[in-house]
């Protein structure tokens, strides 16, 4: 048997003697202060996996080992002496899961937005994630009017509109791993089965469906320090079931200094009884407990604030700590809410149950953003022209866009939601068009109100309105232009009329003969080149950019002659010119079509370029038309002479 002390004589002399060998070139240093970690394949080089040269590889503590041994235990590993640069190692990311109780529409997304915003304000690099319980594989088939919006993210995936809020609120780069549904997690396990990946055995929800689920939420957390998993649909929702017991499980496996469960849930004020009622909250928890989870942190939901007392009850009755139960009473604005939240003492509270270090928050950029938006130094009026005005969070992302845009130059942007179908003549069109200071014409799907949006962008053109079309909006741009001023008068798209001899607007080439709907498009971020002096090129200050896309039908190159003949500026195309990205009409103050979506990349700390030049032009339209004439008259700004859609204010 060895002798105890020549073992740690040989093992003290191997770390003398590792310490005095050079530092081999693939290591990186790091100071213990440095806020980001390295991913572990960044630190771990080829001299890891060379044999010792000290005899039993059991008894080797170099450097090399300990950083085996780090990667085997999720271990967090430093130098003993403060201030000494040492090699960088690999830390298990936290887990944040996020459920919503008692009713739907409760704000999760925002709630998980929030968190991740709070996180990133402490140095935290985080990421979301969104588990829907539909059995649709994505919501790119869904009507707007069933599921709002569609988010498309820059590797084409198309998500929920939850991603959009992930992406406004955090700089989180999200991708299809971010958007798992119930549809597409069966489809990845049936996919299994039919390949023989689990050697004959009977599938079941436990272990298999459960076991995929932890598989999705684990893939997105390299690189990261906290990964916010949001699970959709209420609790006690059958479909969402399998995803509770799948984090019901990681809190087993991973530890309850890896995990916390915040509940979103409601607190209604019964107006009769002049009261808050927190019976729906003990409810939803039960409902919660009988999964086997106990939330760690309450966010209560109302339109009231809810007073120490009350939150006093609440913990009591769930078993949570009282500094645990958090007030998210309703605000007139969503980017107030970390702010609101940072109040409450959610971060803090975050960082204690998972043992994260305490580091200063730099909530600074959010309140001034909030105070901007209290005391703005006037407002612009933008009347959009749309499919599905009914439900605003079919265009969630352009809302909040226009918002943003609105802020870049400190002004209030009032949005009036007009229905394309309501438009149905030019004399209709100028009597619910005028007076606003900008027009925009979003995105959407077939043939129905196609011309009333047309009427809208001959109005706009002609009488030098700032115009604003994405995507169907510039289709119709290109069709109204074709029609109205190249003399093409039976112009037209083969979305809307598959016989028009004029098809200035037809199907992708590479979709010809693919009758699939789901998937089927142009998807994700695609390179643009602009024209120098455009306005194109005067909002983005570049000539090259990315851009997001969403679309089955595209700018028809054959009539390219005639209709830049006719005066239409092309002012954006892909570099290798087979797409046209961007329209443009000539002497007009601001005009301007595109085939993407920039409403997908807007931020309201980094408002898009095309979005914050066409409030501009907005801002600047309206100046003019509130100038005195030589008859010292000025024309006032009237309302809309129609009873407009739903408003919506900054």
């Amino acid at each position: 048997m060895a002798n105890p002390l020549m073992l740690v004589a040989v093992c003290s002399a191997k770390v003398l003697a590792q310490q005095q060998m050079p530092v081999p070139r693939n290591v990186i240093e790091y100071s213990p202060l440095d806020a980001n970690p390295f991913p572990l394949k960044k630190f771990r080089g080829d001299w890891a996996e060379e044999k010792s040269f000290y005899g039993r590889e059991e008894f080797d503590l170099t450097l090399s080992r300990v950083a085996a041994i780090i990667v085997r235990t999720s271990l967090l590993w430093r130098a003993d002496k403060p201030g000494i640069r040492t090699r960088a190692t690999w830390m298990a990311p936290k887990y944040i899961f996020v459920t919503g109780g008692v009713v739907s529409s409760l704000g999760k997304g925002v709630a998980a937005s929030s968190i991740g915003c709070l996180l990133e304000s402490r140095g935290f690099k985080v990421t979301l994630q969104k588990c829907d319980p539909y059995l649709n594989v994505d919501p790119g088939t869904m009507s707007p009017f069933q599921h709002g919006e569609v988010f498309v993210t820059e590797d084409g995936a198309e998500t929920d509109l939850d991603l959009g809020h992930y992406e406004r609120f955090t700089h989180a780069k999200l991708s299809r791993d971010n958007n798992w549904t119930t549809g597409r997690i069966y489809e990845t396990i049936l996919t299994k089965e039919r390949r023989g990946d689990y050697l004959g055995k009977t599938v079941q929800v436990i272990p298999h469906v459960t076991d995929e689920i932890k598989a999705i939420i684990r893939k997105v957390s390299e690189g990261v320090d906290v990964v916010i998993v949001e699970i959709g649909g209420t609790v006690g929702d059958i479909e969402s079931l399998p995803f509770l017991e799948a984090i019901r499980q990681m809190r087993l496996e991973l530890g309850a200094e890896n995990t916390l469960f915040v509940h979103v849930t409601l607190v209604p004020f019964i107006a009769a009884a002049g009261e808050l009622k927190t019976k729906p909250t003990q409810h939803s928890v039960k409902e919660m407990l009988g999964i086997g989870i106990q939330p760690d942190i309450l966010l209560c939901r109302s339109d009231h604030h809810i007073p120490g007392e009350l939150k006093k009850k609440i913990a009591l009755f769930c078993n949570v700590a009282e500094s645990c139960v958090i007030s998210m009473e309703d605000v007139d604005t969503i980017y107030a809410v970390p702010a609101e939240l940072s109040k409450e003492g959610l971060d803090g509270q975050i960082l204690r149950l998972l043992k994260l270090e305490s580091r200063p928050a730099n909530m600074q950029p959010w309140i001034d953003l909030v105070h901007h938006m209290h005391h703005p130094l006037g407002e612009a009026r933008i009347a959009i022209v749309g499919k599905y005005v009914q439900l605003e969070d079919a265009y969630k992302s352009l809302r909040e866009a226009l918002l943003h845009g609105g802020l870049a130059h400190n002004h209030k942007t009032v949005l009036e939601w007009i229905e394309a179908e309501e438009i149905d003549s030019p004399e209709t069109a100028a009597a619910r068009l005028h007076g606003y200071d900008g027009i925009l014409v979003p995105g959407g799907f077939g043939k129905r109100g196609i011309q009333g949006m047309i009427y809208t962008i001959q109005y706009a053109r002609e009488h030098k309105v700032p115009f604003f079309g994405i995507c169907l909006g510039m289709q119709c741009a290109t069709i109204e232009y074709a029609r109205d001023v190249a003399g093409l008068k039976q112009a037209d798209s083969t979305e809307f009329d598959p016989q028009t001899p004029h098809r200035v607007i037809y199907k992708l080439r590479e979709l010809l003969g693919v009758d699939e709907m789901g998937g089927t498009m142009r998807l994700g971020a695609w390179t643009c080149r602009l024209v120098p002096g455009s306005f194109a090129h005067k909002a983005y200050g570049t000539l090259e950019i990315s851009e997001r896309h969403r679309h089955r039908y595209e700018f028809n190159r054959d009539y390219e002659k005639t209709l830049v003949g006719a005066g239409l500026k092309i002012t954006g195309r892909t570099p290798d010119e087979n797409y046209v990205e961007i329209v443009e009409a000539p002497e007009h103050p601001w005009f301007l079509g595109c085939q993407f979506h920039p409403e997908f990349k807007s931020k309201p700390l980094e408002p898009h370029p095309l979005f914050a030049a066409f409030i501009g032009a907005a801002l600047e339209h309206k100046k003019q038309r509130l100038r005195p004439t030589s008859s010292g008259v000025s024309e006032r700004q009237s309302e809309p002479a129609l009873r407009a859609a739903p408003r919506a204010n900054a």
